[in-house]
Order: C-alpha cells, then sequence, then structure tokens
C-alpha cells in the first residue's frame, strides 16, 4: 500500500476507532464528522486497495454481517423494510441452494455447444434475452425462442450437439416441458433455471439450477411474481462460464 500523509494516517485512525458509526454515512457525512476533505477520504481509502468510498462502505457491510448489514435499514418504513428483505431472502437462499457440480457440469456442456438454444416464457423472456446476448458477445451461436410454436418446432431441430437453457419460474409452462420431453428422446443436454423442485419439467433435465422463491407477492391478481432467483442464477451460470473458459 502507498504510504498515507498525515491528514491521511488521521483520517484512517478516525476510521479504525469509529466503523460503526462510518457504515451508515455518506462520504459528505463523513467529511463533516471527521473534519476531512472528501478529496482525503477517497485518497486513503484508494491507498488502502478500494476502488472509491462506495467499495470501503460496503466492506465494512460485508466485515459486519448479520443484522448490522441492514443498520441503514433502521429509519426506514416497516413494510419497506420487508420489501428490501424479501429480495434479500430470495437472493440468499438462491445462492446457498446453487451446486457448483450443476455449475461446473453445466459450463462444459455450453462450452462445447454447438448452438445454446434458450426457452423462456412471460416475464422470464427478458432474462432469456440478456443471456442470449452475453452469449454472443462471447463468441457463441445463441438463439432465445419464446413463441409457443416455435418452440416446439424447434425443439424437433436440435441435434444433440447443441444445447437447451429452459428458464421458467414454475417449472410447468406446457410447451416447455413437451419442449424437454421430446429433447430428452434425442438425447439432447438440457440446463434448467426454475425455483420449483417438483416442477414437471424437472423429470425431463440434465443440469437444474434450483432459486428460492418467497411466497410473498405484490401482484396477487396477476402471475407476475419476482423472477430475481432466476436472474440469480443466469448470472452467476454467465460470470462463471467466462471464468471458466476466458482465463
Amino acid at each position: 500500500m502507498m504510504e498515507l500523509s498525515p491528514s491521511e494516517a488521521y483520517f484512517w485512525d478516525f476510521v479504525l476507532n469509529h466503523q460503526h458509526q462510518i457504515m451508515n454515512l455518506s462520504i459528505t457525512q463523513l467529511s463533516a464528522t471527521a473534519n476531512v476533505s472528501t478529496a482525503t477520504i477517497v485518497r486513503t481509502v484508494k491507498k488502502k486497495g478500494f476502488s472509491g468510498y462506495t467499495d470501503f462502505r460496503h466492506s465494512l457491510f460485508r466485515d459486519e454481517g448479520g443484522a448490522a448489514q441492514f443498520g441503514s435499514l433502521k429509519n426506514v418504513d416497516q413494510q419497506i423494510q420487508q420489501v428490501i428483505l424479501q429480495n434479500e431472502e430470495e437472493v440468499t437462499n438462491t445462492i446457498k441452494l446453487m451446486d457448483i457440480n450443476v455449475i461446473e457440469d453445466s459450463i462444459q456442456l455450453l462450452k462445447h455447444a454447438k448452438t445454446i438454444y434458450i426457452f423462456a416464457r412471460g416475464l422470464s423472456e427478458m432474462i432469456a434475452s440478456e443471456m442470449t446476448l452475453k452469449f454472443q458477445l462471447l463468441g457463441k451461436n445463441a438463439q432465445t425462442q419464446n413463441d409457443p410454436n416455435i418452440i416446439k418446432t424447434i425443439a424437433n431441430r436440435v441435434t444433440a450437439d447443441d444445447v437447451v437453457i429452459f428458464i421458467t419460474l414454475n417449472g410447468g409452462t406446457p410447451e416447455l416441458v413437451h419442449a424437454a420431453q421430446v429433447l430428452a428422446k434425442k438425447d439432447v443436454s438440457k440446463i434448467t433455471l426454475t425455483t420449483n423442485r417438483q416442477g414437471a419439467i424437472i423429470p425431463f433435465s440434465d443440469e437444474i439450477f434450483l432459486g428460492y422463491k418467497s411466497d410473498l407477492s405484490y401482484f396477487q391478481e396477476f402471475e407476475v411474481r419476482s423472477r430475481l432467483p432466476l436472474q440469480v442464477m443466469a448470472r452467476v451460470l454467465l460470470d462463471s462460464y467466462v471464468v471458466r473458459t476466458q482465463n
């Protein structure tokens, strides 16, 4: 690490003695509290190996863990707290459910696939489109299909050299289940991202990413439940693919 100037050393000493207080302060608030300039704060944390104040502050949250992670929510309305914590619950539990062996096996299937087909319906289509674009940017031949009739047609054309990814929250979308059944008979590799371990598509899937879906929904009149678990799994799969194939 680079040597600290006297003002930077003073600030860092202040940090070490006031970590709990600092976690809930913006950079301008910390500047006033510690009686140093924001420039001094930024220079100091960068010399200590952080990319900036936000990165440094996040490290304090990570180090504290537990309830302290949400200390910044103490002044937030209780209902909003519930919304935030519900999202945190879905992300945390989804990550806990992820199996490293499934990730590694899926990476190898995708790496050697001639074409990657991604089948999804409804709100899951947005995740499929993002995955397709990223695979294309990585030089893979990838495409998304969301039309029921086209999905059925493509399923009959896919070969054993290809891989199909299914993105389905409840694992029971009829056209996706039908496509998975067709592909299973043709020995085509299938990767499924879902939150329902009892989903009808599960028996026809080779690699299963299982996410956690909370029971609470704020859109009870419509089937628009959170796709956050699917987004988390998709990102982990894509990022892991890059790590394994680009190094």
